[in-house]
C-alpha cells in the first residue's frame, strides 16, 4: 500500500502560503494598531475597554507568537493543498459552475457557523485545568490584548486552531476561493475581537441581532477574567450553554456611554 508523501512541495510554494497569511495579518492588525494605538491613542483612550495600554514587551510577544503560528498554519495547509496525493481526497473544486452561485454564497454562513462551533468547544476544552497551561496560557498572557494578539498561540494551540481548515477541506464541497476569502474575514473579525475598543454602537448587545454577535467587549472580558465568553463570531453557544458573563451587557453599555 502506498502512503501519501508527508512533504511534496517546494519552498517557494510554502513561502507563498506563509507570505499570504503574514501579509493579511500585518496589514489588518497593523492598520488597527496604527489607528488606535498610535495616531488616535490619546483622543480615543477614554473609550478603551480597559483604561490602560499593554507594554511594548506584550506587543513583541504577541507578534512573535503570531508569526510562529503562521509558520505552523503554512505547514498544515501546504501539506494538504500542495500534495496531490492528499488533495485528491479533499472536497475543494475549481469551477463555480459545478455547484452554482447560490451554493457558492450559501457556503459562507455555513462555514461561519461550523467555525464558530468548532472554536467554542475547542476553546472551552483548552480551558480545562489539565490542558490550559499546555495549550492556551500563551494566548492568555495578553490580559489586555492588542490587535497583534490575533494569532498569538502556543504551537499546540496553533495546530488546534488550524484544525478548522482540515475540517473545511474534507467535510463538504468548497470552491478554491472559499477558504482564502473566509479566512480574510476571520482575521479581520479576530483583530476586532482583540482590538481593545468597541466598534459596534450603543445598545447593540441587546438588539435583536446584536445579542447573538460576539463583540470586542465580550472577548476582552474573556482575556481579562479568563472565564466565560468563549465564542468567536457569535454568542450563540455562550448564551445557550450559560457561559456568557452576567455583567457583559452592563459592561458593554458602560463602555459605549463614556
Amino acid at each position: 500500500m502506498q502512503f501519501p508523501l508527508i512533504i511534496s512541495y517546494t519552498f517557494d510554494q510554502y513561502f507563498h502560503v506563509v507570505s499570504l497569511i503574514t501579509s493579511r495579518y500585518i496589514l489588518v492588525a497593523g492598520a488597527a494598531f496604527l489607528f488606535f494605538y498610535v495616531l488616535f491613542k490619546n483622543k480615543l483612550f477614554n473609550k478603551k475597554i480597559q483604561n490602560s495600554l499593554p507594554k511594548n514587551k506584550d506587543y513583541f510577544r504577541e507578534f512573535a507568537y503570531s508569526i510562529l503560528t503562521i509558520l505552523i498554519f503554512g505547514v498544515i495547509i501546504i501539506n494538504i493543498m500542495g500534495n496531490p496525493q492528499i488533495k485528491q481526497y479533499t472536497k475543494v473544486y475549481d469551477d463555480i459552475g459545478q455547484r452554482g452561485w447560490l451554493y457558492y454564497f450559501t457556503a459562507f454562513p455555513i462555514m461561519l457557523i461550523i467555525h464558530d462551533t468548532y472554536f467554542y468547544w475547542t476553546h472551552r476544552m483548552m480551558h480545562h485545568k489539565s490542558l490550559f497551561k499546555i495549550f492556551h496560557l500563551v494566548h492568555h498572557q495578553s490580559i489586555n490584548p492588542s490587535p497583534w494578539a490575533a494569532y498569538s498561540f502556543h504551537p499546540l494551540e496553533a495546530i488546534v486552531e488550524n484544525g478548522i481548515f482540515i475540517i473545511f477541506a474534507f467535510s463538504f464541497p468548497l470552491h478554491k476561493t472559499h477558504i482564502p476569502i473566509f479566512f480574510l474575514f476571520s482575521i479581520i473579525y479576530n483583530v476586532y475581537g482583540h482590538l481593545g475598543w468597541e466598534l459596534y454602537p450603543k445598545g447593540f448587545s441587546k438588539s435583536l441581532i446584536g445579542k447573538w454577535m460576539n463583540t470586542s467587549v465580550s472577548h476582552n472580558q474573556h482575556h481579562r477574567y479568563f472565564k466565560g465568553n468563549y465564542g468567536l463570531y457569535l454568542l450563540f453557544w455562550d448564551r445557550i450553554m450559560g457561559t456568557l458573563r452576567d455583567d457583559y451587557d452592563a459592561v458593554f453599555e458602560e463602555v459605549k456611554n463614556r
